[in-house]
């Protein structure tokens, strides 16, 4: 018989690691706000539920007809497709227009956003048809992003598929004609990729589920990634067994789409090769960002991976040619290699850039699965440790990644199976918030112990479709998880999720986020995207909302200068910072103004300085003295007041 105390001075190094990680865990865990406190806190924001106009006569549907090696994960690849990007389609002046992709009717949908009294929509709601080019059974849309592909001043709407290769939706309305016309024959469709001909679609079968839209090498006109899921095989057609695959491993896939560039020129997009890194170049993506964070006016870019190998990546790129290196932060001893940027093994699925702190540098929010007693990842909230743009560029140029994950601190860790993500000040105090889209699949079987043994299961079996556990249509993983909506706390020491309080926490898996100020009024709407359910516009009729500047900046064509940078002082010295997003996130696509909230102070013209790349490929900088409330201004060679 083993005598007591030599049971226990065998257990002691683990009884000490065991106390090590509680109290770990306890030092760094934030205190929750009480029930009071976030009462007290709501009562900045008020968000009313709309309903969304959409079109009627399809038959609606709850899962997908996928490969019948997928059969038994149906629902689990069907997980997917619920999109949204708000913007100015029809050139009113507001970004009151919707393109959604919904998976119920497996359709891309143009629609007026809903705005508090108006009896009814500007005009009707319409889908994007491709024809006449291929078209097939096995294609769905993924997601939808607005730009002005063809420099003419009129927006256009990129869609991306599984099953087939992105189509430009080209406008074909002028700029200034009626806006109150928008119908099917306002937009012709155009390949990205040309070579497809005949009415059914033989072409590459890509699986899409990221794209962003910027320019990448300085020449002065806007590229286009697409990001894939799957690599290139018959996801959706059920009418075959096989000639697909799963991720070749839970923390480290690299059997994945990956990546296709795509650089302007004047006859059209020409696919540029070879661009990402070894390594990254075969990842699932799922979310991707593409923002300058050094101040030199060339976007770096977060690719946002399933199953591990997320990337940043700085931009060495120069006209006419596409370059990225990788940056990873420098590895300590006290942080887990799966928080560092460079070497995080979670389930990256959605990413957004803002500054969280007011420092003058962006931050990233990072989504991953984040479900207790189911996968207890966490997510990332990347906050710059550099001293200024210069420094953080320096480092940058040295392979690093000057960002720490403070999460945990941040009580932003814990949400759910986190997507989507948006930052935005929604009451205008000029602090940032965050909104989440969580939840994975809706039903009544409960599906998480089986996932828990895919979790442990050997990387050289999850590949193979067949091992994975059933996901059918009727079972449940996190399907009764809700929006996060995350406010700094009155001390500024951490966030509170106030989506109970504010009416948001809809048990309804959610996935993509747009956010604008559609009805000009000065507050930030917001409207989600929802897995197998409708989508739902949040309209902010907040009270009391600070200062703000809202601020159009287009070319001299009335084109959106994606990438251009504000950057406005207040009169304590700190600054806000906002851009021209060309399309942050999973599928939620924010509006292409720039929205800043200054505090209730702000009574008086706010010091702005606008950074731009004018057509030419020249960075040009202005500073302004611009009085709180809405702009719309002209950026060429110099600036113009519209």
């Amino acid at each position: 018989m083993t005598h007591p105390i030599s049971w226990l001075r065998k257990q002691a190094p683990g009884v000490v690691a065991l106390a090590v990680m509680v109290g770990t865990f306890y030092a760094v865990k934030p205190s929750e706000s009480s029930a009071a406190e976030k009462k007290e806190m709501a009562e900045s924001f008020t968000f009313e539920p709309m309903a969304i106009s959409m079109p009627g006569g399809y038959k609606k549907q709850s899962v997908r007809k996928v490969n019948k090696a997928y059969k038994h994960i149906e629902a689990w690849i069907s997980s997917v497709g619920a999109g949204v990007a708000m913007n100015d389609i029809d050139g009113d002046g507001l970004p009151n227009d919707l393109c959604i992709t919904d998976p119920q009717i497996d359709q891309t949908v143009v629609t007026p956003a809903p705005a508090p009294g108006r009896e009814s929509p500007t005009y009707a709601p319409f889908v994007l048809d491709p024809a006449p080019l291929p078209k097939s059974d096995i294609m769905a849309p993924i997601g939808c992003v607005p730009g002005d592909f063809n420099e003419d001043g009129a927006m256009d709407l990129l869609v991306y598929y599984w099953g087939r290769t992105p189509v430009i939706f080209q406008a074909e309305r002028k700029p200034g004609e009626d806006t109150t016309a928008m119908d099917p024959k306002s937009f012709k469709p155009v390949e990205l990729v040309p070579g497809s001909n005949g009415s059914t679609y033989k072409g590459p079968l890509w699986n899409s589920n990221a794209a962003t839209v910027a320019d990448f090498d300085g020449d002065g006109h806007n590229d286009i990634y697409i990001g894939n899921y799957f690599p290139d095989s018959p996801v959706l057609d059920d009418s075959v067994h096989g000639g697909v695959t799963m991720n070749d491993s839970l923390s480290h896939a690299q059997n994945g789409g990956g990546g296709h560039f795509f650089r302007w020129t004047p006859s059209g997009f020409e696919e540029v090769k070879n661009v990402l890194p070894k390594g990254i170049d075969r990842g699932w993506t799922l979310a991707v960002s593409a923002t300058d964070l050094d101040g030199d006016q060339r976007p770096e870019m977060y690719l946002a991976h399933d199953f591990g190998t997320s990337a940043l990546l700085y931009n060495r790129s120069t006209p006419g040619t596409f370059k990225f290196s990788e940056v990873k932060a420098v590895h300590t001893a006290t942080t887990p290699k799966s928080k560092e940027i460079g070497r995080s093994s979670f389930k990256g699925m959605g990413v957004d850039f803002g500054d969280l702190d007011n420092d003058g540098l962006y931050d990233a929010f990072v989504s991953n699965i984040t479900t207790s007693f189911g996968i207890q990842e966490s997510n990332f909230a990347f906050v710059a440790t550099a001293r200024d743009k210069a420094d953080l560029r320096a480092k940058f140029r040295d392979g690093v990644a000057p960002y720490k994950d403070e999460s945990a601190p941040l009580n932003l860790a814990w949400s759910g199976w986190g997507w989507d993500v948006k930052m935005g000040d929604f009451d205008n105090n000029g602090i940032q918030e965050i909104t989440q889209a969580v939840g994975f699949v809706k039903g009544k079987r409960n599906r998480w112990a089986q996932l828990q043994e895919l979790a442990t299961a050997n990387d050289a079996l999850v590949k193979h479709p067949r091992f994975w556990p059933r996901v059918e249509e009727g079972d449940d993983l996190a399907g009764d998880q809700h929006l996060r909506f995350f406010v700094q706390d009155k001390d500024g020491e951490a966030y509170s999720d106030l989506s109970k309080q504010l009416g948001l926490a809809v048990p309804v898996p959610s996935r993509g986020i747009a956010t604008g100020d559609a009805d000009g009024d000065g507050r930030l709407d917001m409207v989600v995207a929802r897995q197998w359910e409708d989508p739902v516009f949040y309209c902010n009729m907040s009270k009391d909302t600070g200062e703000y500047l809202n601020l159009s900046l287009v070319d001299e064509a009335g084109s959106p200068v994606i990438g251009a940078q504000v950057t406005v002082t207040l009169s304590d010295g700190s600054t806000r910072l906002g851009r021209v997003d060309g399309g942050s996130g999973h599928s939620g696509k924010r509006s292409q103004d720039v929205h800043i909230g200054l505090g209730q102070e702000a009574d008086g013209p706010m010091e702005t300085r606008l950074t731009w790349r004018d057509r030419t490929g020249q960075v040009r900088n202005k500073d302004l003295q611009l009085t709180p409330g809405r702009h719309a201004l002209e950026l060429g060679a110099d600036v113009k007041e519209k």
